[in-house]
């Protein structure tokens, strides 16, 4: 039996790279980004932070001029890939996470931060004595399913899921066009992205690590052997 293809739904710049990845592993990835990026206006808290809490690297991507302010306060970033653009627009990271900024913001000392985010983003809930004031810098635009898209989708496929609201979007427009959701099988980057895909699909996996790669080789795998 030929391996299912593998489709790719997360937004540029980030589909691009996960593809590039998917082809050096032999695949032949459906490019299909179901989301756009945008920056969005925002104004620049006038207090002094402790740290920035990055969630995305959109943060350093869709900040534009007000970050600026903050160009002498570290990151503490959800990951390697956000720490990596905070590094890139010159930003010095303290601290890189794993599995989520809640685990973080739950080791955090007392102080004051500030979280740099985007319109769709987990609720976190800190310790006693951590404040944090959150701006939003950037939204997610929802694109549809193209045609040719659910064409590939209704043969079979393994998609690769980096986001709750990817996971989200992606089931409601599978409804919305009556894709069969049992031909269909999800690696996501993390539980809580499994959990908003909802039910009904062919296979439902977690990768093992909160990283691109970890969750391309998931991917990968599922192709073979789904």
């Amino acid at each position: 039996m030929d391996p299912l293809p593998l489709v790719v739904i997360r937004p540029e710049p980030g589909n691009a790279a996960t593809c590039a990845v998917a082809r050096a592993l032999g695949l032949e990835p459906i490019a299909a980004p179901l989301f756009e990026i945008e920056p969005v206006d925002w104004d620049v808290p006038d207090e002094r932070f402790d740290a920035i809490l990055a969630g995305s690297a959109n943060v350093f991507r869709h900040g534009g001029v007000g970050l600026a302010a903050f160009a002498d306060v570290s990151v503490i970033a959800v990951g390697e890939t956000t720490a990596a653009a905070a590094r890139s627009a010159g930003f010095a990271v303290a601290r890189v996470g794993e599995g989520g900024l809640q685990p973080v913001v739950a080791t955090l000392p007392p102080g004051n931060y500030i979280r740099i985010a985007g319109e769709d983003r987990v609720t976190l809930t800190p310790p006693e004595g951590v404040r944090i004031v959150t701006v939003v810098t950037y939204a997610s635009r929802k694109r549809a399913v193209s045609a040719a898209l659910q064409t590939s989708l209704n043969r079979g496929a393994v998609v690769l899921l980096h986001s709750g609201e990817a996971a989200s979007h992606f089931a409601q427009e599978c409804e919305r066009l009556g894709i069969s959701k049992e031909s269909l099988h999800l690696a996501c980057l993390a539980p809580r992205i499994a959990e908003l895909a909802g039910n009904g699909w062919g296979t439902v996996a977690v990768a093992a690590g909160r990283t691109d790669k970890e969750v391309l080789e998931l991917g990968a795998r599922m192709c073979q052997t789904v």
